[in-house]
């Protein structure tokens, strides 16, 4: 009887398959594999930076259907490409009005800046720069082109950083719902939202340090790159706002004019018959980089809230997360790789699961047991569990801006009856079993014994995080929990303080991976990506199921999909965020 009811569930959706997403299957497959114009001989390459950033792509090719966008990792990949391609002469960015999430920003000006000193020249266009998130970084990646427009009508807004928490702590009181929480320690903020009215000491001093950090950071950076002084800079910086006018006179920006005067310039510097190059077809031909020689450096990707499990996002797009079984079967598929010297692990994380985070931690081990060197390089986040899965590596690289640290624990549970019995809404419970049985029921309040357990589970999940960053950054169990106790902390701050070794991008650990794995400067190198991304047709069989006779006979048509441009194609994709719900080692994410 089961099988019976396998095969007609399996007949049904083959017939979904068939009759639904075949066909999508199908158009996107021949839009992608449609013949695309060759690149021409004297190509603006447009990066428009407004539709939001991912930090790496998705190994879903269904994700496409979420979204749409670019990743950082895919902008290094394509301007490292760009340098060396004489076809393309000029490149030309679309800056967005809001901020830019800091690191991503920091990532993506050491690619501008590597582009500009090929020899060719860069042009960023903005319509103005809005009081929004970190437009100061925004404004960081316009200082570092060649020439900065500006549209007339715009105003120059980016006078500083500021950042807003929601409280919900005399909410709850209000309508009787009881946040019991352990939190280890004071700074492990991500509880603050659901118990307090407003920042504690401690909140207030690590949030202030931080936004400082990265203020300084972009401020010091655009100085650089407008050559002036970073104390001229911030004093004009602060004195605004500012007209279009106003900052061309006051040498913020170079040029005043709409984006289609700033491209006929660009298309003029590129040379006769010169055209623009949208940034998102130029890398789905180019594709990633693979370089080439004997040795391999293994390139695992890792983004989101870190879980147990397997199979992050949906099967057709959906939040990005860290499926523990997932990256560490990659890592260990680069262990086995004899061709791969060394590792490279990117992580962009708030955080998540511990029990998640010690089994990626377990082959990070295994890789450096094996011989094989693991640089970690962080990306806009790598905080709490993201800087548990990267503590014992070989090496880590963060950007200035990368928020990290985070080193601590929060766990608990609401107590919703009373709110739900001022509707007419009665919450019982029943357990069998132990005291603690029932100790996450959100029908009642944390017995005395229950909470003295659970406070202990709390005090030994952070003993045993500050004793994986004491063995993997070889510092004193008292110096950890000194700069610990759940404070996030940039990444030039975390250098300053032993928990980074490099401030840098995912070139820079590269090149560490190199020295580490003993690879000469001047010996050429592939590179490989683990987890190999899915082709569509291994997504809708694991999305479908395996047992279903239709799908498996789908499958066998995967050779229409098995053109690289329609991977290509599928794999550019914006994704969301996902913050994990009820992970204990989490930070809180103020970007």
């Amino acid at each position: 009887m089961k099988q019976f009811f396998l095969t007609v569930l399996g007949v049904f959706t083959g017939l979904i398959l068939f009759v639904v997403v075949l066909p999508i299957v199908l158009i996107v497959g021949a839009a992608a594999s449609a013949k695309e114009p060759a690149t021409p001989a004297n190509a603006v390459l447009e990066l428009d930076l407004r539709e939001g950033l991912t930090d790496q792509a998705p190994t879903n090719p269904f994700a496409a259907f979420g979204g749409s966008g670019l990743s950082v990792i895919q902008i290094v990949d394509t301007l490292a490409q760009a340098e060396k391609d004489s076809h393309v002469k000029v490149l030309l960015i679309r800056l967005p009005e809001a901020g830019i999430s800091p690191a991503s920003a920091d990532e993506i000006r050491q690619a501008v800046r590597r582009f500009r000193a090929s020899g060719k020249p860069v042009i960023a266009h903005s319509q103005g720069f809005q009081p929004v998130g970190t437009v100061i970084s925004s404004y960081m990646v316009g200082a570092s082109a060649s020439e900065l427009w500006m549209q007339n009508t715009a105003s120059f807004q980016a006078t500083g950083f500021s950042a807003d928490s929601i409280f919900l702590g005399r909410a709850f009181d209000r309508y009787g719902v009881r946040a019991e929480f352990e939190q280890r320690y004071e700074y492990k903020n991500a509880v603050n939202e659901y118990t307090q009215s407003d920042y504690t000491g401690p909140h207030r001093e690590a949030m202030t340090a931080w936004m400082t950090s990265i203020y300084d950071s972009a401020i010091a950076n655009a100085a650089f790159d407008r050559k002036v002084t970073a104390a001229a800079l911030k004093t004009t910086i602060e004195a605004g706002p500012y007209s279009a006018p106003q900052a061309l006179s006051l040498k913020l920006i170079d040029k005043i004019g709409q984006v289609e005067e700033a491209e006929a310039e660009a298309k003029r510097r590129a040379g006769n018959g010169a055209d623009i190059l949208e940034f998102g077809d130029y890398a789905s031909s180019k594709g990633e980089r693979q370089g080439s020689g004997r040795d391999a450096i293994a390139i695992v990707g890792g983004e989101g809230a870190i879980v147990t499990g397997t199979g992050g996002g949906g099967a057709f797009g959906g939040g990005s997360s860290i499926r523990s079984d997932d990256t560490a079967e990659a890592i260990y598929d680069a262990i086995e790789d004899k061709s791969v010297k060394a590792i490279v692990f990117r992580v962009s994380s708030p955080g998540g699961s511990p029990e998640a985070s010690e089994q990626i931690l377990a082959a990070v081990r295994a890789a450096k047991a094996a011989g094989k060197p693991v640089v970690v390089s962080m990306g806009d986040y790598a905080a709490s569990g993201g800087y548990w899965i990267s503590s014992e590596a070989n090496w880590i690289v963060a950007q200035p801006s990368t928020l990290t640290g985070s080193i601590g624990v929060f766990g608990g549970k609401f107590v919703v009856s009373e709110a739900l019995g001022r509707f007419g809404v009665d919450l019982r419970g029943l357990s069998i079993g132990g005291d603690y049985a029932d100790a996450f029921a959100p029908s009642q309040s944390f017995t005395t014994t229950q909470r003295a357990a659970f406070s202990a589970s709390m005090d030994r999940t952070y003993e045993e995080f500050v004793q994986r960053v004491s063995t993997g950054r070889r510092l004193p169990i008292a110096r950890v929990r000194e700069i610990a106790r759940g404070r996030v902390w940039t990444g030039a701050q975390g250098k300053t303080l032993g928990l980074v070794d490099q401030l840098g991008g995912l070139t820079e650990a590269i090149g560490k991976a190199r020295e580490l794995a003993n690879i000469p400067a001047d010996t050429s190198v592939r590179f490989k990506r683990f987890p190999t991304p899915q082709s569509p047709w291994e997504a809708l069989s694991a999305a479908f199921g395996v047992q279903s006779e239709a799908a498996q006979a789908l499958v066998t048509l995967g050779g229409v999909m098995s053109d690289p441009q329609t991977r290509a194609v599928l794999n550019r994709v914006e994704m969301e965020r996902m913050r994990g719900q009820g992970a204990s080692v989490l930070a809180d994410q103020p970007l």
